[in-house]
């Protein structure tokens, strides 16, 4: 009897804690018209996936309603309700309303919220699913009538689908927080557009930021990154009335999404269980060349060159003054008109245009599809049509076709697209006649230079010993006293000679090529206007950082003399160490201790290696910069000037030491000069001090100016040319010092 008495008393302790549990709005993951969450309270999906409920951003006391993963330290939100309408205290309720829809309230009972289902059904229920979704459901079918999928936020889950339908205007968009405080809709978004070749873009307000370029049926071909790791995971559908939807899915990365920043950066990460932390796999805008149409129009952007702008063959600045000052926003105009013409009867007298073939690019903007099926044929349509400037075939996407202004082209080193532009004959017709005037050059050249050789050895013959003897005499009186001693060790250009004696070692070209793998591109670290530089190792085991003179760079030769004359001499902690040197035939190389961990700017503004940089680490680099420039200026036999201080030439060891590097730019002064001028102004706008770029005045003020920017980019992380469409601050001066500030 005692039993039976204890089993009855726990059946209603049962049931007594379940009905506690619908009075307080507590369930695993469905919200009913009984069943509602209170602040704090929350539900999770099924499998412990997700949570939704009520929290707090940082540095902010406002409270919202989101979706959250559960099992992670820390709260990473993927979607917000009431975003634009925070509550102010923790009164809020997440309930189904009287007519059926999901609802915020604060405790005022006034909705901040709501699914906004126009036809609503009572007795609906919303769930929380493992994919994160939250759906409204009907009671007795199940049908979704409304679903967070189609109401994204700044986050995309695998299955949630970017879309857009060109007869409805309807669409789903990422949109970003305004501030990493405050999830209020920000200025940037992300969306498909449904009238061209797909594409993803970013937009800054109404303004295009950046955009992937084409997709191609498994890629988006202006992201190189993107290769067989995503085959199986992107899928965009097109339907027959005009809707284009993106989405992705990932078996082995569940935890895998795309986040659009505050800052209008499109990050793609995976959660690292092990690391408990986010791996970061792509970002963009990366560079400055990814900010859509950066060259302006007819301009092409390489992040490896310097300047990173320049015009397409055929085309010139169309403000030079603008252009020069670094600002490539006007582009460039055809320096030849097209001969083409609607006429018929004139493109029989005139010959036709041609095209010149560029290659791994970004294509760009405003393609228009076509329907040849091949190379050929694409061609030809565009050669058609004297509206036509250029054309690109490519496996997956077939024939595109450009009528506009070309607008945001980028230079790849790896990937890309075949680019052909249109050019007027007459230019193309002048890189002929050159080709058959240096042909004709060298083949009468051959026949003369032979005839001399024959005629020549004809008269040694018969005046053999006169001539020995003549050259003896020409050699004891002429040549001896005009021959510069220890030529052999010097290497001379327009500006003079170095002595490379000076330098440590010498190294042959056989064993920088066994260095660097007959300079493998995978051991490419980067490329200047002097030239690429090689990761290598020596067979001791010592690694070294090779720069190789490019023979096609004239700009790149007297920065190699210059780095020669001024390195050699220098010897400083916080300076790059030139190790050796390689003169052999046309190649010119230097050999420098290699720096693991690269430059500064690739850990200052990248968005996963900067959390790295805490401020001890900062102000190390910092103290390092200021010793190394120290000793350029006051303590080494020469004072030195380096003309291009910047984070790129700011290279960190393996304990994030800082030691300046590329020197090609510097200039030595004497004891007795402070100052000098020059017609010729290099360097990276943005560092230059005012009186050097614009007067050519330079001494040991531009560098100090120089540094000022840098120390500010190290205290800020933010590139001081990153602000150019920043409606609030429209400089890097105007970020750090705002106009209502007071002035230190």
């Amino acid at each position: 009897m005692g039993f039976v008495s204890c089993k009855f008393v726990a059946v209603l302790l049962l049931l007594f804690l379940l009905l506690f549990c619908f009075d307080f709005g507590v369930a695993v993951d469905i919200i009913t018209s009984s069943q509602f969450i209170k602040d704090p309270e929350a539900i999770v999906s099924a499998s412990n996936i997700f949570k939704l409920g009520f929290f707090s951003p940082v540095n902010s006391t406002n409270r919202y309603v989101g979706i959250w993963y559960n099992a992670m330290p820390t709260v990473n939100l993927v979607w917000v309700a009431n975003r634009n309408k925070p509550l102010n205290d923790s009164s809020g309720v997440l309930k189904i309303f009287q007519d059926g829809n999901l609802v915020v309230l604060n405790g005022q009972q006034e909705i901040l919220w709501s699914s906004n289902v126009l036809a609503g059904v009572k007795d609906s229920r919303a769930q929380l699913t493992d994919e994160g979704n939250l759906v409204l459901l009907g009671k007795n079918n199940g049908n979704v009538l409304w679903e967070s999928f189609q109401q994204l936020c700044n986050t995309l889950l695998p299955n949630m689908r970017l879309s857009a339908n060109a007869r409805t205007g309807e669409s789903t968009v990422l949109t970003s927080w305004i501030s990493p405080s405050d999830p209020s809709v920000g200025r940037f978004s992300v969306s498909m557009d449904p009238l061209r070749i797909p594409e993803v873009f970013v937009w800054n307000y109404k303004s295009p930021y950046w955009r992937s370029g084409p997709w191609n049926g498994q890629i988006f071909i202006g992201i190189p990154e993107m290769k067989s790791v995503y085959l199986d995971g992107f899928n965009l559908a097109k339907t027959a009335d005009g809707a284009v939807s993106l989405s992705f899915t990932y078996v082995n990365q569940p935890t895998s999404n795309f986040v659009l920043r505050s800052d209008g950066s499109l990050i793609e990460r995976s959660w690292k269980v092990e690391n408990q932390d986010w791996l970061y796999i792509w970002n963009r805008p990366e560079t400055e060349c990814d900010i859509y149409g950066k060259c302006g129009a007819f301009g092409s952007c390489n992040a490896m060159n310097s300047p990173i702008c320049s015009c397409l063959r055929g085309f010139a600045p169309k403000n030079p003054d603008e252009w020069n000052k670094g600002n490539w926003t006007s582009g460039c105009v055809r320096r030849t008109p097209l001969e083409c013409t609607e006429t018929q009867n004139i493109r029989e007298v005139n010959p036709a245009d041609g095209f010149l073939k560029l290659e791994m690019i970004k294509v760009p903007d405003f393609s228009e599809w076509s329907s040849p099926n091949s190379e050929l044929e694409c061609r030809n349509e565009c050669l058609s049509n004297c509206s036509c400037i250029a054309y690109s075939y490519y496996k997956g996407i077939g024939c595109m076709l450009w009528t506009r202004s070309l607008i945001d082209i980028q230079k790849f080193s790896v990937g890309g697209a075949d680019l052909y532009l249109r050019l007027a004959y007459s230019e193309l017709d002048k890189k002929k006649s050159v080709k058959i005037v240096i042909s004709i050059t060298v083949i009468f050249g051959t026949i003369a230079f032979s005839t001399c050789a024959f005629l020549s050895w004809r008269w040694m013959v018969k005046h053999g010993e006169r001539k020995r003897k003549s050259k003896e005499i020409s050699l004891s009186k002429s040549e001896e006293p005009c021959r510069p001693p220890s030529d052999g060790n010097m290497i001379r250009n327009s500006g003079g000679k170095v002595k490379l004696q000076e330098l440590p070692a010498v190294f042959s070209l056989q064993e920088l090529e066994n260095a660097t793998n007959s300079f493998e591109i995978s051991n490419k670290l980067g490329e200047g206007g002097f030239g690429p530089v090689y990761r290598g190792k020596l067979p001791d085991g010592q690694e070294i950082a090779v720069k190789r003179l490019s023979r096609a760079s004239q700009q790149g030769l007297e920065e190699f003399m210059n780095e020669v004359s001024v390195i050699s001499k220098l010897q400083h902690r916080n300076l790059v160490k030139l190790l050796a040197y390689c003169v052999e035939g046309e190649e010119k190389m230097l050999v420098y201790e290699y720096m693991p961990n690269k430059s500064l700017d690739a850990f200052l503004f990248d968005s996963a290696k900067h959390e790295l940089l805490d401020w001890k680490k900062r102000f190390n680099i910092i103290e390092g910069v200021c010793r190394g420039l120290l000793y350029l200026h006051r303590d080494s036999r020469l004072r030195i000037i380096h003309r291009d201080l910047k984070a790129s030439n700011i290279l960190l060891d393996q304990e994030l030491n800082a030691k300046i590097s590329d020197f090609g730019m510097a200039r030595s002064f004497g004891g007795s000069e402070d100052q000098a001028k020059t017609t010729r102004v290099v360097g990276t706008y943005g560092y230059m001090a005012p009186e050097y770029a614009m007067e050519g005045r330079f001494s040991e003020k531009s560098d100090v100016y120089s540094f000022g920017v840098l120390l500010l980019e190290i205290i800020s992380g933010r590139r001081n040319s990153s602000f150019y469409d920043n409606e609030k601050d429209l400089s890097f001066l105007g970020f750090v010092c705002p106009s209502n500030s007071v002035p230190l």
